[in-house]
């Protein structure tokens, strides 16, 4: 059985959370969540983004990095601007981490520093500052699933009113 594993460390967005949590219910990634966060959980905005997914998701909740570090062994990759691999490069290992810093911040540079070969990054222009939070999610977690062949996932949609010919 496959596992993804999706980490937001500090994040600050509450519609960015709703829509990465939304992501991984519909994948079957688990979500860690590290604190402080810029909201509460409860927070209208999260459960609108959200919808109705919430009962359909694995969470998990930390007080600091440290705390998750000590209860989970990676391998981890670290998604930053800063990196110098493509995401797109990696081959990503059944339980692997994506780790995904604070909306404002990224992940701290002495983190990145000490885990060079394990930074990636998502191409983009280099004179714009970075892609939103819960895009970037859904492009690691989806290049890792499509890795893996989209297991446990529906590769066929159907027609509500018509069938396929």
């Amino acid at each position: 059985m496959y596992k993804l594993n999706i980490v937001l460390v500090e994040p600050q967005i509450p519609q960015n959370t709703g829509n990465i949590s939304r992501t991984c219910a519909v994948t079957g990634a688990v979500l860690h969540l590290i604190k402080p966060y810029g909201f509460e959980i409860s927070d209208k905005h999260l459960k609108r983004a959200g919808l109705d997914y919430w009962n359909k998701l694995k969470i998990f909740e930390y007080e600091s990095l440290d705390e998750f570090f000590e209860k989970n062994s990676g391998p981890y990759y670290y998604f930053t601007t800063k990196g110098e691999n493509t995401y797109s490069d990696v081959n990503y290992e059944n339980g692997c981490y994506l780790v995904f810093g604070r909306e404002d911040k990224g992940l701290s540079e002495k983190l990145l520093s000490e885990n060079r070969k394990s930074c990636v990054r998502v191409p983009m222009r280099n004179n714009l500052r970075s892609l939103n939070l819960s895009n970037t999610v859904a492009i690691g977690c989806y290049e890792v699933l499509r890795q893996w062949g989209f297991p446990d996932l529906d590769r066929e949609g159907k027609l509500t009113q018509y069938e396929w010919k």
